[in-house]
């Protein structure tokens, strides 16, 4: 038996909000018009839209990947960058940045990719670039969280960023919160970007431009020193 879609939390209000608007602005239209072609031109309308809202906050049933050596995708999307980078905020060394982007389309759930204990979060407001502009890791409202992995005590830098048309960040975790690899960390409204910051050493097993799904795809693995 298939399983069902659901709606995520973040969704629930803003589509009852919206159904609610778009069933006074149709009621408005069938009284005050009482045109047939005005009011199936609005209903048609107003069903695109409920749709596109429920796609974006759909959360397909999945069968997670898991294992403690592997770094699992935090999100949909496509991956825009792989690079070794000098990383500021927590690390100030050198780390593997690979960053996913998620356009209005994809899943946006993010989720953890690896098992282990927050060492570090801290919400950063900011500007709204793109999504693939690459200053938006530094310019862009973000959080940011670090997480200990449980069997090497490696530590993984995850970046939730805000888009263009993305200006809400939601995140689950604070500091010393214990996580499960695939568990809910945060959501990201319409639009936005996930950078992961990997220890030097990491065998990355994606490529630019690969398309992934959060808690399926393997973006690495931690390699023993």
């Amino acid at each position: 038996m298939k399983r069902k879609i659901k709606i995520h939390r973040e969704g629930k209000k803003i589509l009852l909000v919206t159904l609610m608007v778009l069933l006074l602005l149709n009621a408005l239209v069938a009284f005050y018009f009482r045109n047939i072609t005005a009011y199936y031109i609005t209903s048609g309308v107003s069903l695109v839209i409920i749709l596109a809202f429920a796609s974006f906050f759909r959360i397909p049933y999945r069968n997670f990947f898991s294992s403690d050596d592997h770094i699992v995708a935090p999100a949909d999307g496509r991956v825009v960058v792989i690079e070794e980078v000098h990383e500021t905020e927590y690390f100030n060394d050198k780390r593997i940045q690979v960053s996913i982007f998620m356009s209005p389309a994809n899943v946006h759930v993010n989720r953890s990719p690896i098992s282990g204990l927050v060492k570090y979060q801290k919400y950063h407001p900011g500007k709204y670039l793109v999504a693939w502009h690459p200053k938006s890791s530094e310019k862009n409202e973000r959080n940011t969280m670090v997480i200990e992995h449980d069997e090497t005590d490696a530590e993984i830098l995850i970046r939730q960023i805000a888009g263009k048309l993305a200006r809400k960040i939601k995140w689950y975790l604070n500091e010393g919160d214990e996580v499960q690899q695939n568990a809910e960390l945060g959501f990201i409204k319409f639009g936005s970007r996930v950078d992961l910051f990997l220890p030097l050493g990491t065998k990355i097993d994606v490529k630019l431009n690969q398309k992934v799904k959060g808690g399926i795809t393997v973006i690495g693995e931690l390699m023993e020193d």
